[in-house]
């Protein structure tokens, strides 16, 4: 079996991001990504749209280049485009951070990248798939929201097509994912450098891949730190602030309470910050908190979290890149590929 790869990204930090103009205009990253790039399916009222734009013509964020904007206005692009098919758009923003990822790489390698949703039972040949009759097709990127394991649609086998934040267990087509097991392992070892001895961990919901794989680094990194691993100290919560609440506080009633919380995603840790609030404990004093996702409300919970941060526009980017490769002839001994996690400075660990 052809190996598994990790791989390291840095950011630039001199170029206006999406994340300056979501700020700016006081919205989500997706909205940004959404409107920015003319998504038929998403519905913005006109004041949020103009707040939008002249945010990014503000910051500087380049939009597009000449045949983009054709495209968002209805006008036939330019000979070359990728297909990006993702299985849902609106839960989270993470499909659209690939997509702006994918699409700015594209427009330095003279490729267009158009977005569509593709559901289960949908006629595989139709829908997102047929989208560029007529058009010079590049290849395929096939996102989804959670990573999982899936069946790649048919179209996908028969052009270069890269898999982000999902796979095919027999490997078949090359895949991008994010390195949940080194960002668990990391995410613990940074509460393990703040001097906490007994680490606890809220987890997302049971059965997942994300879940599984944090958990893994989880445990590596106590078994690695001469920690031992404690089951009481494990809570599975499903995602939402409300959980890391509740968890938390059955987490601060054990005989042994812990020191250190490493909650599986952001919002979980909103919910475990407010819950150590009300019990009176100090962050970091008392208890050091971790997050994983880095959202953008990351950096305004009281104390700013300490979190990790999930590099989907990065792999966007990177699937891009590959299928360039592909479609040039070029072939790679690794199937899929890890993506850092890494590590944003804050104050709450």
């Amino acid at each position: 079996m052809a190996a598994e790869t990790t791989v390291f990204v840095m950011e630039n930090a001199l170029k206006p991001t999406m994340m300056d103009v979501a700020a700016l205009a006081r919205v989500s990253q997706a909205t940004v990504s959404l409107i920015l790039n003319g998504s038929s399916g998403a519905r913005f009222s006109e004041a949020t749209r103009k707040r939008v734009f002249d945010a990014a013509e503000q910051l500087g964020y380049r939009l597009a280049n000449k045949s983009t904007a054709s495209a968002a206005a209805g006008v036939a692009p330019a000979n070359k485009i990728i297909v990006f098919a993702v299985d849902e758009l609106t839960t989270d923003p993470w499909m659209s951070m690939a997509f702006e990822g994918a699409r700015e790489k594209a427009l330095e390698l003279g490729i267009i990248v158009t977005l569509g949703v593709f559901r289960k039972g949908e006629d595989p040949d139709g829908g997102i798939f047929s989208i560029c009759d007529g058009q010079t097709l590049v290849g395929y990127i096939f996102g989804t929201i959670l990573t999982r394991k899936i069946e790649p649609p048919e179209p996908l086998m028969r052009a270069p097509s890269v898999l982000v934040n999902c796979y095919d267990q027999d490997r078949r087509l090359p895949s991008i994912l994010p390195g949940d097991v080194a960002g668990g392992r990391a995410a613990t070892e940074r509460l393990i450098a703040a001097g906490r001895k007994r680490i606890a961990l809220i987890n997302g919901q049971e059965g997942l891949d994300n879940p599984r794989d944090r958990l893994r680094g989880y445990k590596q990194a106590l078994a690695s730190n001469d920690l031992g691993y404690d089951p009481d100290l494990v809570h599975y919560g499903n995602w939402e602030p409300s959980s890391g609440y509740e968890k938390t506080h059955a987490l601060m009633k054990l005989k042994n309470p812990p020191d250190g919380i490493f909650c599986a995603n952001d919002l979980m840790a909103l919910g475990c910050i407010e819950a150590l609030k009300e019990l009176g404990k100090s962050i970091p004093g008392d208890i050091s908190v971790v997050g994983f996702d880095n959202r953008d409300i990351a950096q305004f919970t009281m104390p700013p979290l300490t979190t990790f941060h999930l590099p989907m526009f990065e792999m966007g980017a990177m699937a891009v890149e590959l299928i360039a490769d592909i479609a040039g002839g070029l072939s790679s001994s690794h199937d899929q590929l890890k993506v850092e996690c890494r590590l944003v400075e804050r104050q709450s660990a």
